[in-house]
């Protein structure tokens, strides 16, 4: 899986990650993972024609020191259709700033 990785968070800069994501994600039903929807104006136009599958998302995942988002872009409604895929290039570079503003409004240390 290709993905973007920060790691050596302390504890309680993994809580504000954590509180962060808990208020701008769809929450999954496992502890460490969330739903980061993407933008309707950054679908493919496989994703923009597939509206039975919205929402279209990427996984954040929490481990106890890292944060990692991954650059493959879901649907939520089922997981054979093939309008899901590696992230297109503007839909990588909201990912990446996803991460990086998250990291500088919360003061991050990494």
């Amino acid at each position: 899986m290709r993905s973007y990785l920060l790691d050596e968070i302390s504890a309680s800069d993994m809580e504000k990650i954590t509180v962060y994501l808990k208020k701008r994600s769809i929450r999954s039903r496992l502890n460490s993972i969330y739903w980061v929807e993407i933008p309707e104006d950054l679908l493919s136009g496989a994703q923009y024609e597939h509206k039975r599958c919205r929402p279209y998302v990427f996984a954040a995942e929490l481990g106890d020191d890292w944060y990692k988002a991954e650059f493959f872009v879901r649907t939520l409604e089922g997981m054979g259709c093939d309008c899901q895929n590696y992230a297109t290039p503007q839909q990588r570079e909201f990912i990446l700033n996803f991460s990086h503003t998250m990291i500088d409004v919360l003061d991050v240390r990494t």
